[in-house]
């Protein structure tokens, strides 16, 4: 018995197969051959890999919803021809994005028990985060 796929169900194939190993989180478009302009990005003491297009959740900024923010640290540049690195960031490139949304992140629960003392210490913590989408990507 020969095994064989239509056009149509190949098509849904990539397109489940290429969503679980997608090396872009947060893109909605799926992207064939090539390479995709990126660049990685320093904010909040981190470093992301970002697309245009791409959401990504950063360290809480302090500005409103809605607002266009400017990265300005930006280390590495790769337009799928030629790859600019920064020493230590890339002279006249920036990344800019618009803020969608302010959070916090679940809780996580610290509980420390000390047993036969009777002491135990129940903290918790909910770190507050910025959604960001990425407009433009400038080298």
């Amino acid at each position: 018995m020969d095994l064989y796929l239509t056009s149509a169900t190949a098509h849904r194939w990539l397109e489940v197969n290429l969503k679980k190993i997608s090396p872009f989180r947060g893109e909605s478009k799926y992207f064939y051959g090539g390479v995709r302009m990126y660049a990685i990005i320093k904010t909040g003491g981190k470093q992301y890999k970002v697309t245009e297009g791409a959401s990504i959740f950063v360290e809480k900024l302090d500005v409103e919803e809605g607002t266009v923010v400017t990265f300005d640290e930006v280390i590495l540049v790769n337009d799928g021809e030629s790859t600019k690195i920064g020493t230590p960031v890339v002279k006249g490139a920036k990344v800019t994005a618009k803020v969608e949304k302010q959070g916090k992140e679940k809780k996580v629960v610290t509980f420390k028990y000390k047993p036969k003392k009777h002491s135990h210490s129940k903290y918790g913590h909910r770190q507050p985060y910025t959604k960001v989408i990425i407009e433009s990507i400038e080298a």
